[in-house]
Order: C-alpha cells, then sequence, then structure tokens
C-alpha cells in the first residue's frame, strides 16, 4: 500500500529531484574539515552590488576617452591639423662630452665646459705651457642651412690627435618637432650620447708649468729664439715634463676665428707650431760624448784611466792645401785628462782622438760611431705617444755622400761627429731617453705619456755594454757637477749625474744651442732630463743648465718627493 503511494506521487511530480541539503553532510558536525580546500563549501556567485559598481567604474573610463576625443577632433582638431601640416620633424645630433685628459695627480689639463645657448660643448686648456703636449681640435662645424658636415669634434695635434678615437665618444640623436617659425613643440632622444673615455697622463702639471715658465723667462731675456724641456723616469718611461717654447693657444686654433692671431703665428720667426722636443731637430755638441765613452770602452780602444793631452789643440794635414795643417781646437786647453775627467770638462781633444785616431792613439771610427750613437736610440725615433715625431741624423759616408755630391769624407769629419756637431742632429726627447739609459744600466725604453702604458712599459730594448763601463760613465758626469762643466747644479737636497753641450749653429757660427742632459740621484737613478736652448748669442754664459739648476731649487720646495 505504501509503494503504491509513492509510485504516484512520482507520478504527479515530473520536475522531482534531490536536494543538495539532503545528501551533503552538515561541515560544522565534521571533526577536522579542511576548509583551506573548500571542504564543505559551495561556490558562492558575485553579488549584484558588485556588478553594479563595475558597471559604473567601466562607465566613467569610456566617458573620460570619450571626452578627450570629443576634445582633440572636435575642439581641438583644426589646429591639430594645422599643426600637422606646418610642423616638421628633424632629427637632431646630441653632442656628447669627449674625455677629460688629466695629469697624475687627476688635475685636470683638457675638459669640456659647456656653453648656454649652444648644444656644442666649449673644450677647454690648462695654460701655459701645455698646448704642444695637449695639441687642439676641430670643432663640429655647420653649412649655411644650419645642417652639420662635420659631426664631431676631431683632435688635430697633440695627445687629442693621439688618442682621439678614445676620447670622442659617440654622439646620441633626438627627434625635434619644430613649426614653421622654429618654435619647438616636442623632443625625443632616439640615441643616448655615450661620452668619450678620459685619459690619466703620466705628466705632473706642476713640474710643467714651472719648466716652461723658466725656459720662456730665458728665452725672452737672453734672446735664444726657444727651447723645449723633458723630465722622464728613468725606470719606466714615464714623462713627468715635455714642455716647448713657445707655443700657442689651444683654445685660438680650435675655435679658429681669431684669423689675426692665427696669421701671427704662422708668420712668427721662431716656429710657434713647432714641438721642440719631439720635432725639432738640433745639433747636439758635447752631450753625446758619454755614448762614444763607452764604444771606447766596448771596442777597447782607450784604458779609462790613460790620459790624453790637451794643449787647445791638434794639427792634421790639410787634404786641400798640401804641406798647411787643419787645427782642430779644444773648447779651452784642459791639459792631462783621463776619460772621467774629460767628460767632466768636456774635452774635445780627448774625444776627436778616441773618435778618429791620432798619432799613437786609435779610433773609434765613423762606423762605430754611427754604431754606438745608433744602439742608444739616437738617430731614430723614441717611440712615444705623440704625433709627428722626426728621428734625428747621424753624419756618416753614405749621408755626406747623399747631401755633398762628390764630396768624400775626411778624418776631420769624423772629428767633428765625435763632439756632436757637422750634420749630428736631435731630438730633446731622443736624448732624454738615451741619457735614461746610461741611468739604468742599459735599458732604452719608450717614453709615454698616458700613465700604466703597459704596452709601452713593456717595450724596452737592452744595450748590452758591461755593467762596469756605465759606472766609469756615471763617474765623469758626477764629476762635471762636482768640479766641472756642470757645477752649477752641485745642489745639497739631491745628488744630480749630468753633462753639458754647447752646439755651434748658423753659417756665421754666431749662434749656439745650449744642452744640458742628466739624471737624479747619483745612487739611485730614477729621473732623467733633457733641456735644449735655441739659437742664443755665443757670447750668452747663461743657458740650459741655468733653467735645469733653478727647477730643482723649485722642486726641493714644492715637488720634493721627486728627492726621495
Amino acid at each position: 500500500m505504501i509503494t503504491k503511494i509513492i509510485k504516484k506521487n512520482r507520478l504527479k511530480n515530473k520536475n522531482f529531484f534531490v536536494e543538495p541539503d539532503e545528501i551533503f553532510l552538515d561541515s560544522k558536525n565534521l571533526q577536522n574539515f579542511d576548509r583551506q580546500q573548500f571542504e564543505g563549501r559551495i561556490e558562492k556567485s558575485i553579488s549584484k552590488k558588485n556588478i553594479l559598481l563595475l558597471g559604473v567604474l567601466f562607465l566613467f573610463f569610456m566617458g573620460i576617452f570619450g571626452i578627450r576625443l570629443i576634445y582633440l577632433q572636435i575642439q581641438k582638431g583644426e589646429a591639430y591639423f594645422q599643426r600637422s601640416q606646418n610642423n616638421v620633424l628633424e632629427k637632431a645630433v646630441i653632442f656628447t662630452d669627449r674625455g677629460i685628459i688629466y695629469d697624475r695627480n687627476k688635475i685636470e689639463l683638457a675638459w669640456n665646459k659647456k656653453e648656454e645657448g649652444t648644444s656644442v660643448p666649449t673644450r677647454v686648456y690648462l695654460s701655459p705651457g701645455f698646448s704642444h703636449l695637449l695639441g687642439y681640435v676641430s670643432y663640429p662645424a655647420q653649412d649655411s642651412s644650419g645642417n652639420y658636415w662635420q659631426g664631431e669634434f676631431i683632435g688635430k695635434d697633440g695627445l687629442e690627435k693621439e688618442y682621439n678615437h678614445e676620447l670622442k665618444g659617440e654622439n646620441g640623436s633626438k627627434i625635434i618637432e619644430t613649426d614653421a617659425l622654429g618654435k619647438i613643440y616636442s623632443e625625443n632622444i632616439v640615441n643616448a650620447p655615450s661620452p668619450g673615455a678620459n685619459l690619466i697622463t703620466a705628466i705632473d702639471s706642476r713640474i710643467q708649468a714651472e719648466l716652461f715658465t723658466l725656459i720662456k723667462n730665458l728665452s725672452e731675456s737672453g734672446a735664444f729664439a726657444g727651447g723645449a724641456g723633458v723630465i722622464m723616469n728613468s725606470q719606466n718611461g714615464e714623462v713627468i715634463a715635455l714642455t716647448s717654447f713657445p707655443e700657442y693657444d689651444s683654445e685660438i686654433l680650435s675655435f679658429g676665428k681669431d684669423a689675426q692671431k692665427i696669421n701671427d703665428y704662422r708668420t712668427d720667426k721662431r716656429k710657434v707650431f713647432l714641438d721642440r722636443n719631439i720635432s725639432g731637430l738640433y745639433t747636439p755638441g758635447s752631450i753625446v760624448k758619454p755614448f762614444f765613452a763607452l764604444g771606447a770602452l766596448a771596442e777597447s780602444v782607450i784604458d779609462p784611466y790613460k790620459k790624453i793631452l790637451s794643449t787647445g789643440s791638434i794639427s792634421i794635414p790639410n787634404p786641400y792645401f798640401p804641406g798647411q795643417k787643419t787645427v782642430f781646437k779644444d773648447w779651452r786647453i784642459n791639459g792631462w785628462t783621463n776619460m772621467m775627467e774629460a767628460l767632466a770638462v768636456s774635452s774635445d781633444i780627448y774625444f776627436y782622438e778616441i773618435g778618429g785616431g791620432f798619432e799613437n792613439q786609435k779610433g773609434l771610427g765613423i762606423a762605430n760611431l754611427e754604431k754606438y750613437a745608433k744602439l742608444f736610440g739616437l738617430g731614430d725615433k723614441t717611440g712615444i705617444d705623440l704625433p709627428d715625431e722626426k728621428k734625428g741624423v747621424i753624419p756618416s759616408p753614405e749621408w755626406k755622400t747623399a747631401n755633398f755630391k762628390g764630396d768624400v769624407w775626411r778624418i776631420g769629419d769624423t772629428y767633428h761627429t765625435a763632439i756632436g756637431q757637422y750634420g749630428f742632429q736631435v731630438t730633446p726627447i731622443e736624448m732624454a731617453r738615451a741619457v735614461g739609459a746610461i741611468a739604468n744600466g742599459g735599458k732604452l725604453l719608450t717614453p709615454h705619456l698616458v700613465l700604466n702604458d703597459s704596452e709601452k712599459e713593456n717595450r724596452i730594448f737592452e744595450v748590452n755594454l758591461d755593467k762596469g763601463y756605465f759606472d766609469i760613465a756615471h763617474q765623469g758626469m758626477r764629476l762635471a757637477i762636482t768640479s766641472g762643466t756642470a757645477m752649477s747644479l752641485n745642489v745639497p737636497y739631491v745628488q744630480v749625474v749630468a753633462k753639458t753641450g754647447t752646439a755651434q749653429v748658423g753659417l756665421a757660427k754666431n749662434k749656439i744651442n745650449s744642452w744640458v742632459i742628466g739624471f737624479f740621484p747619483y745612487k739611485n737613478p730614477k729621473y732623467a732630463f733633457a733641456v735644449m736652448m735655441e739659437a742664443g748669442p755665443n757670447t750668452n754664459t747663461i743657458g740650459a743648465t741655468s733653467v735645469m739648476r733653478q727647477l730643482l731649487d723649485w722642486m726641493s720646495i714644492n715637488t720634493p718627493e721627486y728627492f726621495q
């Protein structure tokens, strides 16, 4: 009976289904029910309130965009249409900063200055005394339409030219929108500029500036045409000072606008553009004697303690006038001198005889004179990191044939070569490098200006001579300080070693080049130097040695660390 009632009820209710609460457990009554895993929960639908809020936000943002669109298309449409017709998009250069050049103490030697109202930075230089070292640049240049046909700085001389690739960096670019009147509406950077690399040099700007001032003062007061000076570390080739007078103004040449001043540079008989240290070729005179003394020892031409008599001159038969004598004079009567004494007093007779031979004294001969000059780098470029270096000239029979056709080489030519005259020519940087090799016992270094230049520091040529020979040269050059031609360099605060030289120049032989080369300290040589004063009157008794003495005095007060 009950079964019939249930069937009857199911037939009456065609939409019959089981309610969830009839089959799901009551989670409140179940122990350890994991609510984090949604056990006991049924998914809850989004409320009408949340749907309404989302719809309002959607309509709000749509309204803002609509209003902005109406503003741009209707209210400002005509203005923007005109702007699109008249405005121009141009690609412009963003000039990068050229690398800064520093001295060894991080003092700026060449740097950039931003001028208001211009996109091109200005190059600024430390002055005076640094122009030939640093050089100058050519600025970016525009044509009459304002387009840059030269879009970057280009180094034209000195370190600016030698290291232009490292210093220049890379310009950037931007898009500029302007109207017909040139008014800028917008700017967008496309490529950011990349600044150039900085250079830290071995130069000590304090010493460089003082050396330049001393050379300048003596040139102007002593009627020298100019001068140059080098100080180099004889242990690693770092150039501490390298200055030349007269010099140009780097900023004037960079701008190129002061036509009158630039023309004055060109017409100046003193050769303002010439860097005398690396490109000036000068008769060396007696400063070559230490190198030939070493050659004489190496070739066993003479014992260093054998004495040669200087009575003021020697004579040989005249090749042009038979029966007559050709006289070769000493600069004074020096008496009996051994090698060390001959270096100290700079005896010409001694070096005539060991150079070309005389009576019972054999000589090196011109081939060996050339050999030992070249062994110390004379007649060749030093490889310093500056452009336009020139190499010196060592007289030889081949050189004479090329320059004086039909004239043969004679013993008198050998004599003159042995004392640094005739056609002998050197640069100050060559002499600084050469005397540095005497200082350090035979290492011919490559001078370099950029600090920690491992490539140049490792470029060393060995002068393979006996250490005892170098000791003889050291003794003779030290004797020049204590009792010889360089006594003005006998200072109390450091022991200096030096060799002076006075070379006659000019057709009338009425001008001289005054030289001094050397190194310090005597016992542990570290710094080599060469100072040259150019084309002064032959009556002038003050020369390169005076410059070096004043510099040493100044250094003892202002840079005493170089003597320690």
